[in-house]
């Protein structure tokens, strides 16, 4: 067994344990860090089939700006998650047929590669000499994928304009904005001019 094989076994081997503690840990600050070091592990196991930027794409983004973010607002929010798992059983034949789906589709993954071994070999566009991993990534993402990379960002865009929207609750308690009662504000509704005698004033 050689280096680098010894290395893969080890990530994957510590990035599946840490998925598995991130969906059966009861703390959810818990599963941040668990899921952080999944992504660590993950960027070890791209490092070493040659995707450089892939690896500290995770490390820089995910691990240091979306995990770290995940985990200030968790530890922030008052958050009554015994509430949350009180309809966990209603959801669960839901969550079981999408991993069933799941399972399935990384089997036939995995089968594809024992049934056609050559495919593993081979690749689908050709390796342009003297550019880096990152230039060759940039050139084929952002010429023949240009179409589906601003629609996977126009899906992200709009997942999150629905999470806001989703998630905005209106307490009675708390003063907001309101933008057009500010922008219609005249000078009648804001000041107001009183004539106070002489002496009589505060």
């Amino acid at each position: 067994m050689t280096l680098e094989i010894a290395f893969f076994y080890l990530f994957s081997a510590t990035a599946i344990m840490a998925a598995v503690m991130v969906i059966s840990s009861r703390n959810p600050v818990h599963s941040v860090m668990f899921l952080i070091l999944a992504f660590v592990n993950g960027a070890g196991i791209f490092m070493l089939a040659g995707a450089e930027f892939l690896a500290l794409l995770l490390i820089v983004v995910y691990v240091g700006a979306v995990m770290v973010l995940f985990l200030f607002v968790v530890m922030m929010l008052d958050v009554d998650f015994a509430q949350l798992r009180q309809g966990i059983l209603q959801y669960a034949p839901i969550g079981a047929m999408v991993g069933g789906i799941l399972l399935v589709e990384l089997l036939m993954v995995a089968g594809s590669f024992l049934v056609t071994p050559e495919v593993a070999g081979s690749s689908v566009l050709p390796l342009v000499e003297g550019v880096s991993n990152t230039e060759a990534l940039g050139l084929v993402l952002y010429t023949r994928y240009v179409y589906l990379f601003e629609a996977a960002g126009l899906i992200l865009l709009v997942a999150m304009i629905g999470a806001i929207v989703l998630t905005l609750r209106h307490k009675p308690n708390v003063k907001r904005q309101d933008i057009a009662a500010q922008v219609g504000r005249k000078r009648e509704d804001a000041v107001e001019v009183v004539s106070v005698e002489s002496g009589k004033g505060i």
